[in-house]
Parts: structure tokens; C-alpha cells; sequence
């Protein structure tokens, strides 16, 4: 659309990972060329019907946003009418009462998303409603980088240095939607905000977290992280102390802006905002990853040689992961960070990645599901990117020889044990030391701690030595 006038009488916003009410590509252009626009949210069956657990901080946390932006749209005189059900048949059910012309939304990258809406648009398409989609979610998308035979970038680094020699105001300017909010319906609440229960879910400890929902919740963190953001590049791999932005369940649901966070990133002149910024740019590369590869997608090896990797898949042993019970502290902690709060700090992600495929050699594929239903900001295009990464299966992994030390990487990022000792209480007694690798103190020592290994806390499962002769040789035979 290029006319400076309304185009449409009627337009319908279907807000889904984008819950802000400001620098909003689809909110933007439907106040532009609209003379009235309703706002609606869907709770998706299609979704919700597949989680199995119905404590979910992922549904709790979009439920308190998106009663943050039904309370911030009430108060500008208008509302977001709220459904439940299946968004095939909500969304063009709702633009048909509405009789509204056109329905405006952001793109989501995601195979299952994508068909649905194909499906949406057709259906919209068969009672003449248009459907307008635009890029929201990240800076550049699908073929917006390519190298110079138009093809797109399997390494990073140099996707990287095309991503920042492309990018320029225009990609990183704010959408002025304040300029169009008289265009907002006015009108009486249709729909109440369904309660969670009334969805399937129950209260999690979501609350008790400290984590701020909603874009409120956003700019508080983001805010305190610009104070931080200097000191991100020496910070990040520590997780005992406040380091990282804590950000990215606000990006993974739209409660922030990217373009915000990027274009703050690229003005700030310090190595830390570059190397945070460069997080910024591994998040896009995934997301085009994806598109070009959506094999991916699917649980397939990014490099098809992998695919025949002899993993030993021990349930056993991958029980003892996920129950942060392996002997190995750093890793136990990591994983009991997980299934207490949902949130993992990117370090250990990448450690507790390499210990389940390199050292337990179990298939990176189990610990993608795991994740998959345990992290509050999972992002399918990053998860797998990050699993792919760790077990050297994808695009610009590490190598496949790279194999971490738990103890090493325990002694190098939580040296005083203090990131330990608030998930593995069993050992807080252990001096800096000895927390590091408790099954090699005395027995006298342990003794005078009061702690017995074995059933205090575990024996190593599996000795790290042994298995990572064994991962190489693994590796070597494909």
C-alpha cells in the first residue's frame, strides 16, 4: 500500500507474538489506511491443546500481557477482544461480525504457523476480506540477506558483517502508531479476559520469579539493562551474578520492540552493546536458517551427514539429566534452574547441551523436547539452532571434536560456587573448591560435612574422560 489515504472503512489487528501497542508493523499500517480498527488476541486451541502440562509460565506469562494491553487499549477507548478456540475459526468468524475489509498481522516464522495462516488467508479470501502481513519480529527475514550469488549464509560471521553493513534507519526506525490512535474503535467491551482456568491452565510460581510480564514488564528490564549493558561482553557467561539482559521472553512474545533493542544497541558506542547486539543478529540468523532450511524444523540434521550418528539414548541417563541428578554440579544446577524457573542462563544452556550429546551421547533431539517444554522463552528457530549448535549437527556449530568440561566450565564461569550452591543446596557446605567435583573429597572431609555421596547427592552417572573418547569416536565414524 502506498496511498496516504484510508484505504479500508473496517480493519481487524490479530495480535499473536507481538503484544505491545506501540512500534507495531501490523498495528501501524491498519491505523494508517483504516478509518476504524478493532484489536483481537486468540487463545489458540491448536496451541494449547498440545501442552501437556497445564502449569505453564509460557501461558501465564502472555496471559498477564495480554491483560496488560486489554487494560492499556480500554484506556485509549477502545478494547482487544479476546478469543478461545482454534484461530482458523476465530479470525475470519470475527472480521465477518466485524464486517470488517481487511485483517492486519505480523509475520511468525514457524512451520505450523505459516500453514495456519495460508489457511486463515484463504478463508478471509473466499468472504472478500484482504489479509496484510508485515515483518515485526525481527530486523532482516527470509531473502533480506544473502551473499553475492543470491544465496543465503550458512556461517555466521560473515552474515553478520552483511547484517551490519545493510542495516540503516529505515529497518530500525520505530513505527509511529501514537500518530494514528484516534483510528481505534470505540466501543464496548465484547469479550471478557477468560480466566486461566477457564483456558485449562493453572497458577504457576511465574509470580514469585521476579520476572515482569507484559511491555511494562519490558522496559523495566530493558531499562535496567542499559545501565548494564556496558559491562554484557565481560558479564554474560557468569550466571551467579546479573549479567544478560533477561530479555528474551519479552522478544519471544513482542512485549518489547526489536527494532528498540537493536537500534539502542547500534548507538551505544561500548564492546558490550556490540556483543550483545551481536545476539541480536544470531536470533535473525536462525530465523532465516529456517526459512531456507525448514528441514530443521522437523528434527533433521542441519548437516545430513549427522544423521546417522550412533547416539546410545540411555533413558536412564537421560532421566538424571533432566532431574539435574547427573554428579556433576554445574550442570545439575543449570537443569534445576530450568525446571524451577523456566529460564536458563545461555551459558549453561550450552554446557548442559554438550554434556547430554557428548557425554552422555543421547540424541540432541531429547534435550530440544525437553527444552522445548520447559523454557518460558522458547523460540523454535533458536532452540534448535542452539541444540544443533552444541552438538555440532548445524550450520556454523562447534566443532565436533569441541567437547566441554563440566569441571572446567564449572571452576571457569561459577569459580566461587555460588550459582551452585543456590540450586544444589547439598553441597553448600563445600568449600570453592570442592564444589566443583564433590565425589573426589576425602572421606574424612565429607564426613566432617555431613554429606555422603551416592545418596546425598549422586555419584558422577558417567565419567567424563571415558565418554568423551567414546563421542569422539562416535563423530569420527560419519
Amino acid at each position: 500500500m502506498t496511498s496516504a489515504q484510508p484505504t479500508y472503512e473496517k480493519s481487524l489487528v490479530w495480535f499473536r507474538r507481538d503484544l505491545r501497542d506501540y512500534d507495531h508493523a501490523a498495528l501501524y499500517h491498519a491505523l494508517k489506511y483504516s478509518e476504524q480498527v478493532f484489536c483481537a488476541f486468540v487463545f489458540d486451541t491448536d496451541i494449547l491443546d498440545h501442552l501437556t502440562e497445564k502449569s505453564d509460565r509460557r501461558v501465564e506469562f502472555i496471559w498477564e500481557s495480554i491483560r496488560e494491553l486489554k487494560s492499556t487499549l480500554h484506556a485509549k477507548g477502545t478494547d482487544l477482544i479476546v478469543l478461545h478456540g482454534s484461530a482458523l475459526q476465530e479470525i475470519p468468524q470475527l472480521a465477518r461480525t466485524l464486517k470488517v475489509e481487511a485483517v492486519f498481522t505480523n509475520h511468525d516464522y514457524e512451520p505450523n504457523a505459516i500453514a495456519r495462516d495460508v489457511s486463515v488467508a484463504k478463508r478471509l479470501q473466499e468472504i472478500n476480506i484482504e489479509f496484510h502481513h508485515y515483518k515485526d519480529h525481527v530486523i532482516f527475514e527470509n531473502d533480506e540477506i544473502l551473499n553475492l550469488a543470491g544465496k543465503p549464509y550458512g556461517i555466521f560471521t560473515p552474515y553478520k558483517n552483511k547484517w551490519l553493513s545493510t542495516v540503516n534507519d529505515f529497518y530500525i526506525k520505530p513505527y509511529p502508531v501514537d500518530l494514528y490512535l484516534k483510528k481505534l474503535a470505540k466501543f464496548e467491551s465484547v469479550s471478557e479476559l477468560p480466566s486461566l482456568e477457564s483456558l485449562g491452565f493453572k497458577r504457576t510460581n511465574l509470580s514469585s520469579l521476579a520476572l515482569p510480564t507484559g511491555m511494562q514488564g519490558g522496559i523495566t528490564l530493558f531499562n535496567d539493562f542499559k545501565d548494564r549493558m556496558s559491562r554484557y561482553k565481560e558479564a554474560r557467561d557468569y550466571p551467579a551474578i546479573k549479567g544478560v539482559s533477561y530479555l528474551s521472553v519479552h522478544l519471544r512474545f513482542g512485549t518489547v520492540s526489536i527494532r528498540h533493542l537493536a537500534r539502542t544497541a547500534i548507538q551505544e558506542a561500548s564492546a558490550g552493546a556490540q556483543t550483545w547486539l551481536n545476539e541480536l543478529i544470531w536470533r535473525d540468523f536462525y530465523v532465516q536458517i529456517m526459512h531456507h532450511k525448514p528441514s530443521v524444523a522437523l528434527g533433521q540434521a542441519y548437516k545430513s551427514e549427522f544423521e546417522s550418528l550412533s547416539f546410545l539414548n540411555s533413558r536412564e541417563l537421560f532421566l538424571a539429566w533432566c532431574q539435574g541428578k547427573t554428579g556433576y554440579p554445574l550442570v545439575d544446577a543449570a537443569m534445576r534452574q530450568l525446571n524451577t524457573t523456566g529460564f536458563m542462563h545461555n551459558r549453561l544452556r550450552m554446557v548442559t547441551a554438550s554434556f547430554l550429546v557428548k557425554d552422555l551421547l543421547i540424541d540432541w533431539r531429547w534435550g530440544e523436547r525437553y527444552f522445548e517444554e520447559k523454557l518460558i522463552d522458547y523460540d523454535l528457530s533458536a532452540n534448535n539452532g542452539g541444540w544443533q549448535w552444541a552438538a555440532s549437527t548445524g550450520c556454523d556449530a562447534q566443532p565436533w571434536f569441541r567437547i566441554f568440561n563440566p569441571i572446567t566450565q564449572s571452576i571457569r564461569f561459577d569459580s566461587q560456587g555460588k550459582f551452585i550452591r543456590k540450586y544444589v543446596p547439598e553441597l553448600k557446605n563445600c568449600n570453592d573448591k570442592e564444589i566443583h567435583s564433590p565425589w573426589l573429597i576425602t572421606p574424612l572431609r565429607l564426613q566432617a560435612l555431613n554429606l555422603h555421596i551416592g545418596t546425598d547427592y549422586p555419584a558422577p552417572i558417567v565419567d567424563h574422560a571415558t565418554q568423551r573418547g567414546l563421542a569422539l569416536a562416535m563423530y569420527k565414524n560419519v
